[in-house]
């Protein structure tokens, strides 16, 4: 089962809003809205959404202190929604991090492709030339560009926060990433230094990819440290407490 794909929508006109809310929910994007600035900073952080459609005229702030925030922590793909059609306006966004601009009023095919088009590069930044669309360790396997994960073969749901987490592990495989990293990677560099909620999710995951959670194949656990996914896995399961392979299955 494919995970959708999160966008934020950062709108004040609530018919706006709703349009374009709408519009993403029905061609296969999950949806989260903010209608001003200060929520949508707040929802950024907590929500880390794969991608944002960013108004400029906010009510609370100038869209353009939202885009300078949000590039200040995140990488996330940012394209702006808006009335203002000076070319010195579309210049100063686009310098300032903005992926795309967007005159209002606009056609929804073209927010569509813009969306996709948005998407697809930043998917292969992220990726680059050393990085796989695809991670499989043992009989887990994790497809990076449609989204989906399998063990042994049998598709596994997982939310989005899990398959940011899983997919952080895979591109980092072998490599024990600490519990602050994790947390700041998938909610932002405003979560909550409590890592319980790090811990369920990371529970959860186990649950849908282990055999036996309590006793993890895929993702160790280094006590008071972080949490490592493993290179390799023995057929016969006995890699739990073993070392990394150097060797890396592609």
């Amino acid at each position: 089962m494919s995970i959708k794909r999160l966008v934020m929508v950062v709108e004040d006109d609530s018919s706006i809003r709703n349009m374009i809310s709408a519009l993403l929910s029905a061609n296969g994007y999950s949806v989260v809205t903010a209608e001003d600035g200060r929520m949508a900073l707040t929802l950024i952080a907590s929500y880390n959404p794969d991608i944002i459609l960013l108004d400029l005229g906010l009510p609370d702030m100038d869209g353009m202190e939202v885009l300078k925030s949000v590039r200040g922590w995140s990488a996330a793909p940012i394209i702006v929604v808006s009335a203002r059609s000076q070319e010195a306006e579309k210049v100063a966004a686009l310098d300032a991090g903005a992926g795309d601009y967007i005159v209002k009023p606009f056609g929804t095919e073209e927010l569509l492709a813009r969306l996709r088009a948005t998407l697809r590069y930043t998917d292969r930044m992220v990726q680059g030339d050393k990085v796989s669309d695809v991670c499989s360790v043992g009989g887990l396997r994790v497809d990076f560009g449609r989204r989906l994960v399998s063990v042994d073969g049998k598709y596994v749901h997982l939310t989005q926060i899990e398959f940011k987490i899983l997919a952080l592990l895979c591109k980092n495989a072998g490599r024990v990433l600490t519990y602050e990293h994790i947390c700041r990677s998938v909610w932002g560099p405003y979560s909550s230094r409590d890592n319980q909620i790090l811990r369920v999710n990371v529970a959860n995951i186990r649950h849908k990819i282990e055999k036996n959670p309590a006793q993890p194949r895929y993702i160790l656990t280094e006590v008071g440290v972080g949490y490592r996914l493993v290179e390799e896995v023995e057929e016969d399961g006995e890699e739990e407490d073993a070392a990394p392979r150097k060797k890396k299955e592609k």
